[in-house]
């Protein structure tokens, strides 16, 4: 059974307090766009899915609470929040792309003359309202493909050592997961062996977030710290390592949380395949390579403190960017709900 990180229904949102897994289990309310923009950029809900997710649906909560005088007037307003909530994390692009469509929908919408204010604001509720059980069906298939994609590697019947970064789970995603999907399919089908999950510092969103879903689901794994992912590679066996995605552009660079870059590399020298996995909404073909990606920049408290306490010397000034691009040279496949891709085979494909 996997973790629900989101609770929607009679227009009521929750969402599991990212920040204080794994000692406490709490939901908190979203009452509307301010509550799931400060959740979004206070990474009380984080993964690019997700994101997507609870902010348009707290944009649903919101227009359930208010009435419209026209058409123009909700257009207007549905633009401006959309807006608004991508600004919470730049660098995740499936909210903007979802804000994109959105945006588009409810502009098509209001100049429909055949529909009413009311049926206009209906429709474009139910639009958001579908995204939760897409993301669900388009994780499991990215689950499956990746199995495969990883097992057609190896002899049949064989059991694979699978290490993932971060957290790409069903705290990342509506449910289930990208990444940590991938290793979850793997597991159901009996193939896995054992699972590496990497501390994943400042945030340690692989200690707190993916180990508590390893231990959850029972799936064999061990962490490490991330300065031990060489060693690891050097010592055990792994056959693959497989990373979700911020953003994939259309060149197959990937930006994904910080330190992704450096196991791609490590991986690359000790020849062992490495994956992404995303879904067709966190690629952007609009950028062209990776050196065009916004890097979120964090604060410095993030790196300097622990709970409150500090742990870095006073004084000491703090680079501290949310994510990496990893080059498409270095990743062997990009696993999507499609299919799994090699980055240079993007630019031909249909979003």
């Amino acid at each position: 059974m996997t973790l629900e990180p989101i609770r929607y229904k009679n227009n009521q949102l929750e969402i599991l307090d990212q920040l204080l897994l794994p000692g406490q289990s709490k939901y908190i309310k979203i009452n509307g766009v301010e509550d799931g923009w400060n959740a979004i950029r206070n990474m009380q809900v984080r993964g690019a899915p997700a994101i997507a997710i609870v902010g348009c649906l707290s944009l649903v909560v919101e227009l359930n609470k208010q009435q419209f005088s026209n058409k123009d007037e909700l257009r207007d307003i549905i633009g401006d929040k959309l807006k608004y909530l991508v600004s919470a994390r730049p660098t995740a692009v499936n909210i903007k792309i979802a804000a994109d469509e959105l945006t588009n929908l409810a502009g098509n919408l209001s100049k429909n003359e055949s529909i009413s204010v009311e049926e206009m604001r209906k429709r474009f509720i139910a639009a958001i309202e579908s995204m939760p059980e897409k993301d669900l069906n388009d994780n499991k298939s990215i689950g499956d493909h990746g199995a495969k994609a990883v097992l057609d590697l190896y002899p049949k019947n064989s059991k694979v050592t699978m290490l993932t970064h971060c957290n790409t789970g069903s705290l990342a995603t509506y449910s289930y997961g990208t990444a940590l999907g991938v290793i979850r399919s793997l597991h159901a089908q009996g193939r896995l062996e054992h699972a590496y999950c990497t501390e994943t510092r400042p945030y340690l969103q692989g200690a707190r977030l993916t180990a508590y879903e390893l231990v959850y689901e029972k799936i064999p794994s061990t962490l490490i710290v991330d300065s031990a992912v060489s060693a690891l590679m050097k010592e055990k066996k792994i056959s693959g390592v497989v990373v979700g995605a911020d953003r994939v552009v259309a060149n197959g660079d990937t930006a994904n949380k910080i330190g992704t870059y450096t196991i791609a590399v490590v991986a690359k020298y000790h020849n062992v395949p490495f994956f992404v996995a995303a879904p067709f909404t966190s690629i952007d073909m609009n950028i062209k390579s990776g050196h065009e990606i916004v890097i979120e920049e964090r604060p410095d408290k993030e790196t300097t403190h622990f709970q409150g306490l500090r742990i870095a010397a006073e004084g000491i000034p703090c680079w501290n960017p949310a994510f990496d691009v990893t080059p498409a040279s270095l990743i062997t496949g990009i696993i999507t709900e499609r299919g799994v891709f090699r980055p240079d085979e993007l630019k031909d494909l249909r979003l």
